[in-house]
């Protein structure tokens, strides 16, 4: 089912989680398609009983007989309430209530602003620096506080998220304007940023970018020569502003060995810079 999907549309699924979603999803397109068929039918058969040649005056006593009708609504309302309760709300909480503890997994803090992302990673010691809106400035978009404690290995970038295959990544959403909504269609997540609030959002990624330019080439959903330029794409879904349209993020997936190299790196570099003004090239 879940191929027949990918067949349909589905972009393909790079996380570990993505199964489930995809499942479920296929449950819900085979009620609509059963519902469609089933109450297309009953119009038909309307249509042909009460036709005018056997109905030449019409009758306004109605269905006398609401046995069959209230069994199908029966069976439609509990096939429904199933979908919800053994899968979609599990599924929900899961994602909501049950943040990874593992001390492999990955925090990044995600900023959002119109019309860019800004990425937030606390460097090898695993903790935080302060920020501070008085700080934001165009070399600063996210106001980091390089002085402030645990702040001084801190890495930022902006418009690239940096992830490890096999680890989980819990990312913090909030937004320095308006509602944004952070969107990896690969990874099955989808969540609102909201101004004034932090948002947890967790996933576990299974295809380095590497490996699914592979499997996009394999599945010829791609040609061979242009793989190079297949990136991961960070979406805004949610309307926010004029420049909505440019508002586009990219994430790489690497192995842990060579995300940890990359994190080191990053790191050292904000550490000779030591004055949180980083160095984001041409954008603007």
């Amino acid at each position: 089912m879940i191929e027949l999907l990918h067949k349909l549309g589905l972009p393909l699924n790079a996380s570990a989680h993505g199964g489930e979603i995809d499942a479920t999803l296929g449950w819900l397109h085979l009620l609509m398609f059963a519902l469609f068929i089933g109450w297309s039918l009953v119009f038909l058969f309307i249509l042909w009983r009460f036709r005018r040649s056997r109905n030449p005056q019409a009758s306004y006593v109605g269905v006398k007989n609401h046995s069959i009708s209230l069994s199908i609504e029966v069976v439609v309302a509990l096939a429904e309430a199933g979908i919800l309760i053994l899968l979609s709300i599990p599924l929900w909480a899961e994602r909501v209530n049950q943040m990874p503890t593992d001390e492999n997994r990955v925090e990044v803090r995600v900023v959002a602003q119109q019309f860019a992302w800004n990425m937030h990673y606390p460097g090898p010691d695993g903790l935080f620096g302060t920020t501070s809106p008085d700080m934001i400035s165009q070399t600063n978009p996210i106001g980091l506080d390089r002085d402030s404690p645990n702040a001084a290995d801190d890495i930022v970038s902006i418009n690239w998220l940096y992830l490890p295959k096999g680890r989980p990544a819990v990312l913090h959403l909030s937004s320095m304007d308006v509602i944004h909504s952070f969107s990896l269609p690969e990874m099955r997540v989808k969540q609102d940023c909201i101004p004034g609030m932090s948002v947890p959002i967790w996933f576990e990624p299974t295809l380095t970018t590497e490996e699914m330019r592979d499997m996009k080439v394999a599945m010829g959903d791609w040609e061979e020569d242009k793989k190079a330029f297949l990136n991961y794409e960070i979406a805004c879904a949610q309307l926010c502003g004029l420049g909505h349209y440019q508002m586009r993020g990219f994430m790489e997936v690497m192995e842990p060995e060579a995300f940890d190299q990359w994190v080191e790196t990053e790191s050292a570099k904000a550490q000779e810079s030591g004055s949180g003004e980083e160095d984001f090239g041409e954008f603007e």
